[in-house]
């Protein structure tokens, strides 16, 4: 019995699984020595355990000698892989996948050793020190290449750097293999429009507005500059405005400029309410 890969029976389920995995993640198989699908997947479940050294524990459970314990936990097929953290379920999956696809179901699991840079690099970012905290995201990523959460917090704060070329570079490289694609998509929105809305004088696009209500380039690039500030109900009533006055201008500007709003909002709940009251007001604007 290696160190890190043990048999489980219901006797003492509840101490080897419940409780260790308030100090780590768990990964129990449900296996039974008649399955051949368990005789592939076992092998290359224990190899992780020795590889990872204590970065999970594997808990086997023999499934016809742990019935209860099948029924509790909803076994239908096996080999069944059911992952603790807290004591309590939080993944699974069920058949013998590749190797590849179980590292991937690991590294759901598993904290990154990058994690207290990347905690550091954003406590720098919620101070305004931007660039510090890009060096640190940086040293981050060098720790741990595989983090995508790490590089598209990265990009995210070269964009508020206004490193426009450098975050795109990077953001085309992980867009693809990244989880998160909503949060791809918003930084792609968000990208789109930094670029449109840095460096403009937005008190004399104020000022022109005032003087000439129907000037929809101004408005736009005023609404530009709002979200780029994320002043984001003023970037949206800019643009509805639009689509009141002239929804057909510039091929349809005002609404795609809301869309990409809706999108770049999308991946930041505490902004649900906006969206909905624009979606809402967009749509009757329409209608």
């Amino acid at each position: 019995m290696a160190e890190h890969a043990y048999d489980v029976s219901v006797a003492d389920f509840d101490t080897q699984v419940l409780a260790a995995s308030q100090s780590v993640p768990v990964i129990v198989d449900f296996w039974a020595p008649w399955c051949q699908p368990c005789q592939i997947l076992k092998p290359i479940l224990e190899k992780l355990a020795a590889e990872f050294a204590g970065k999970f524990i594997l808990a086997k459970v023999n499934s016809d000698e742990n019935q209860e314990l099948s029924q509790r936990y909803g076994v239908r097929g096996i080999p069944a892989v059911k992952a603790f953290l807290g004591g309590q379920m939080v993944d699974e999956f069920t058949g013998a996948l590749p190797e590849g696809q179980i590292r991937e179901f690991l590294a759901r699991l598993i904290p990154s050793p990058a994690e207290p840079l990347r905690q550091e690099a954003l406590a720098a970012y919620a101070r305004g020190d931007i660039e510090a905290a890009r060096k640190t995201m940086a040293d981050a990523i060098n720790l741990d290449p595989a983090n995508d959460t790490a590089y598209l917090d990265f990009v995210e704060m070269s964009i508020a750097a206004q490193a426009f070329d450098e975050a795109k570079e990077l953001l085309d490289v992980i867009a693809e293999r990244a989880r998160d694609q909503n949060r791809v998509a918003s930084l792609q929105a968000q990208l789109q429009l930094a670029s449109a809305g840095s460096g403009v004088d937005t008190v004399a696009l104020v000022a022109q507005l005032a003087a000439t209500p129907d000037d929809h380039d101004a408005r736009l690039q005023l609404s530009n500059a709002q979200a780029l500030a994320r002043d984001y109900r003023g970037a949206l009533t800019n643009l509805l405005e639009i689509v009141r006055r002239d929804r057909k201008w510039n091929e349809e500007a005002g609404r795609k400029g809301m869309l990409n709003l809706f999108t770049l909002l999308a991946a930041q709940p505490q902004y649900d309410d906006l969206v909905r009251e624009f979606r809402v007001a967009l749509s009757r604007t329409l209608n």
